[in-house]
């Protein structure tokens, strides 16, 4: 079971917070250069009459013209791949045991300079398994291990991919290992972490994919959308490259979808990627009503025809997505065949040896437009020259669509490394709710400095965009987040910004296990985003038996009314948000510090609960905390004794202390809580460092 029992947003000021937005705020008054340029790489198949690549061209062979101006060679390669058949691999024998597990990757990017498949044939073989039935799927992994088995040659590299539940997902990255990529069709064919294709599987896949209720209505869009993502994975390569785009037909709704067909087609432009679809249905023949997986559709159009043709007509503009897709980006879709095989050989045979040539634009503008690119040879040479026309230029993200910035977003969200442009400070903690269920707290902490400078460019408000992922340890994922705040920068909030940090704060309901939790916040005047990722543990207290159940331990240095928060998420879950989050009692909301940094002049506030639910009643407990300096005991509050407790199963006893730090001296300390229940004989104790400032 999981749930998000509501949201919160505030101004909080705290010392810790302060500290960040000091440490990462620029210094004022300084003078900052910064400049830019754009590199533009293009793939040039070079051919002479009777077709034969041409060899041993230089850059001082080729012209270049962007829009009509001159532009000058910078990089230049060449790429020379035999044609396909010509030095197979050795014929695989035997049978391959399937994967216990698919491995979940990303497709590792070229280094700056440095061709990473030089003299490769790269084909990435995509398998939409949001669309096509298991008949269409067998059919397709048949396919791909047909050729595999017998088309592939030292020169191809070959990459699966799949869209599943939401998400895109990179099953193995560019190699010819037969082996290897034969284990892993072996185990999509036995059905290993999939559910026969049904697009309400749960999301296993390394990358974040679109949901239902967040990113698209309509099915066509996410399956477009995918293809949009697969191509941007692509683009970090600078070599040509096909994907194999496997669908049981991709059908458009009118002119809903044609807004993300353009995205996706002009992504595979700027990437450099040619679709090369494959209708996995074969070559068809079907019944003028239908088959028996649907009913009969009755009324007049089944004596007249009309029902019979709008089968044939949604047939028909299912393969012409398809044909339009690899049209525009320079493949050929592979229609009415059953030999699926074919449509991968097309692709591998399209592919002769080419010229990489790279230039910086002259054009710096990052307006978002398309920029047509000419390409010739010099003095008499003849030849015939392919190349991709033209290409669209970066974009400010001032300049972003609503439709690119949730892009932009999902972009980061799926990159495996931190963005660190937005400072973020995060903790999790968990309580117990019953006997199954763990409520987890999550309180995010963004220096308010770094909003503050949408202000200095003259921005009346800011938007702050909020997404989170939580996965088990399966990879599957358990629940998302998505909030948007709108905040005024009047002069007076400006000010408070400047010396404040932004709060984020959250809830959900967990089951115990082992969870990995993602989080990212962007600042949508700016442009700026910060991800936070951490692993965390619920355990499950239901098995303590040797020590006394305890939650986390929240260490405070302030508690805040709910009605000083800017804005709630959940107005409506207000009640219920209340009654579940231990932090929040008697209208007062405690505030972890996640960076455990306090001032010695403020207090500190410790909060946690004890469970007794194994015990006839509740008993008293005794609890006290501890301040060590090294392994010096500096200071430790009078054991306390809790009879109270709340009146549910689990026997709840929470646990609070508030300390005055005036008389500790400024440093790292150690605090430890130690919790002793005297009638079981059973203790328990919880550490963390915490740093003192003046």
């Amino acid at each position: 079971m999981k749930k998000i029992v509501g949201a919160t947003l505030l101004v909080a000021f705290t010392a810790a917070a302060q500290q960040i937005g000091q440490n990462t705020a620029g210094a004022n008054g300084t003078a900052t250069f910064s400049a830019s340029t754009q590199l533009v790489v293009e793939t040039v198949t070079v051919k002479d009459k009777s077709g034969k690549p041409v060899e041993g061209l230089t850059a001082k062979d080729f012209t270049i013209t962007e829009d009509g101006m001159p532009q000058t060679i910078r990089f230049f390669e060449y790429q020379k791949l035999p044609l396909p058949g010509a030095q197979p691999l050795p014929a695989k024998t035997g049978e391959v045991a399937p994967l216990a597990r698919l491995p979940k990757t990303q497709l590792a990017a070229e280094t700056p300079g440095n061709l990473k498949y030089r003299d490769k044939r790269l084909l990435a073989l995509y398998f939409d398994m949001s669309n096509m039935p298991v008949a269409d799927q067998l059919r397709s992994f048949d396919a791909a291990r047909k050729f595999i088995e017998t088309n592939l040659t030292p020169e191809d590299m070959v990459a699966l991919m799949a869209y599943q539940g939401g998400a895109v997902q990179v099953l193995q990255d560019f190699t010819n290992d037969r082996d290897r990529l034969l284990s892993i069709i072996g185990t999509l064919i036995v059905g290993e972490d999939q559910n026969s294709g049904d697009d309400a599987t749960a999301d296993t896949g390394a990358a974040f994919g679109q949901d239902d209720t967040e990113f698209n209505l309509f099915n066509t869009d996410r399956q477009l959308s995918a293809l949009q993502t697969a191509a941007k994975m692509l683009g970090n390569l600078n070599e040509k490259k096909a994907l194999i785009y496997f669908a049981s037909g991709l059908r458009l709704n009118g002119l809903d979808n044609q807004a993300q067909l353009h995205a996706t087609i002009n992504a595979a432009i700027r990437a450099g990627v040619s679709f090369w679809p494959i209708d996995a249905r074969g070559l068809v023949a079907s019944a003028p009503l239908g088959d028996a997986t649907r009913g009969s559709p009755g009324g007049i159009g089944m004596y007249n025809g009309s029902s019979a043709m709008a089968m044939i007509n949604n047939f028909q503009r299912s393969q012409d997505t398809l044909y339009s897709i690899a049209a525009d980006t320079g493949g050929k879709a592979l229609l009415d065949y059953n030999d699926l095989t074919r449509g991968i050989t097309q692709a591998q045979e399209s592919m002769s040896s080419y010229y990489i040539v790279g230039y910086y634009t002259s054009n710096g503008a990052l307006d978002g437009k398309f920029r047509r690119i000419k390409i010739s040879l010099t003095g008499d040479l003849s030849a015939s020259l392919d190349y991709r026309q033209g290409y669209y230029a970066g974009k400010q993200f001032a300049k972003f669509t609503a439709a690119e910035k949730d892009r932009q977003l999902e972009d980061a969200f799926m990159l495996p490394d931190p963005v660190t442009e937005l400072p973020i400070a995060m903790e999790l903690d968990y309580f117990q709710l019953n006997r199954a269920e763990y409520f987890v707290p999550l309180v995010v902490k963004i220096p308010g400095s770094e909003l503050a400078l949408a202000k200095k460019g003259g921005a009346e408000h800011t938007l702050l965009d909020f997404m989170g992922e939580i996965k088990d340890d399966f990879g599957t994922t358990v629940t998302n987040l998505r909030d948007k705040y709108d905040i005024k920068l009047s002069d007076e909030t400006a000010a408070e910004l400047a010396k404040k940090p932004i709060e984020y704060d959250t809830g959900f309901t967990l089951l115990p296990g082992k969870y990995k939790f993602k989080f990212l916040a962007r600042d949508s005047e700016t442009g700026r985003i910060g991800t936070y990722e951490t692993p965390f543990v619920i355990p499950n207290l239901n098995k303590e038996d040797k020590r006394v159940p305890i939650s986390s331990v929240v260490l405070s240095s302030q508690r805040v009314d709910m009605k000083a928060a800017l804005y709630n998420a959940a107005a409506k879950d207000k009640g219920q948000s209340e009654s579940v989050n231990p932090l929040v009692q008697d209208g007062q909301k405690l505030i972890p510090s996640v960076t455990r940094v306090f001032k010695k002049t403020g207090d500190l506030y410790v909060y946690l609960q004890a469970y007794q639910q194994t015990a006839p009643s509740a008993q008293p407990l005794v609890a006290f905390v501890t301040f060590y300096r090294g392994q010096i005991k500096a200071f430790e509050t009078p054991p306390m004794e809790v009879k109270e407790s709340l009146n549910n199963r689990l026997k709840t006893t929470p646990l609070k202390f508030s300390l005055a730090l005036s008389k500790l001296p400024a440093g790292p300390y150690t605090c430890q809580v130690t919790v002793l229940d005297p009638m079981s004989q059973k203790a328990n104790f919880w550490q963390a460092p915490v740093m003192l400032i003046p």
